[in-house]
């Protein structure tokens, strides 16, 4: 399988065929090679038109979520990013093409060792990775341009937002544990917080102390 021309497709027909138009973000999606992301094999299925299972009852988001989520955040290529939910590592490298530094955390252990693995091997050298309950965020790195939350919650958790700097947005699935909205907050220069709401979604479960007690 052509991997190279599986990607250009992709980005022709789930991302810029479906409205994403930040130049940054298409250029990410190019790059990065999803297929390495997941299990070898799946890597046929990499770039496919949906989630993918990686282990640990989680998943690698669809195609189409990983760029709108990003190009939500409006980055400028400079920002200090915090990623909620690493995952496979995949929306991280994502984040580190169209960012300038990313901080990332994964509760789960297995899935945060292969996911830098594989980041280090392309070289990421900009990501931060931590293997914690990240839904309280990294207060020890704060403040942040830019958070975004991979996995759903049931609100937003203030103390994220008390993590954004002045002007910065935070981009998380807000819902039920069964389906979401995608939500955008941003704290503005003066203080005040407004909140946006995008599409529908459905994300695993954010676990934690700020998020959902359990798996179950």
């Amino acid at each position: 399988m052509n991997f190279d021309i599986a990607r250009k497709r992709m980005v022709e027909s789930q991302i810029v065929g479906r409205g994403i138009t930040d130049r940054r973000v298409i250029e990410a999606m190019l790059k990065v090679p999803r297929h390495l992301f997941v299990e070898e094999a799946m890597a046929a299925q990499a770039y496919s038109d949906s989630p993918l299972p990686i282990g640990e009852k989680q998943t690698i988001s669809q195609p189409f979520m990983v760029a709108l989520m990003t190009e939500l955040l409006h980055l400028k290529g400079t920002e200090k990013v915090l990623e909620i939910g690493t995952g496979s590592g995949y929306q991280a490298a994502v984040l580190a093409e169209t960012a300038g530094r990313v901080y990332t955390v994964e509760r789960i252990r297995p899935l945060a060792l292969r996911a830098r693995k594989v980041l280090d091997t392309l070289g990421y050298l900009t990501i931060n990775l931590k293997i914690d309950d990240g839904s309280g965020g990294w207060e020890g790195e704060a403040p942040f341009d830019a958070i975004m939350v991979t996995a759903g919650a049931p609100d937003v958790p203030q103390s994220l937002v008390e993590q954004l700097a002045p002007g910065g947005r935070l981009v998380i699935p807000v819902g039920s544990q069964y389906e979401q909205v995608l939500v955008r907050v941003t704290r503005n220069t003066d203080g005040t917080i407004t909140r946006e709401e995008s599409v529908g979604c459905r994300f695993v479960k954010l676990v934690g102390k700020c998020g959902w007690l359990s798996e179950e």
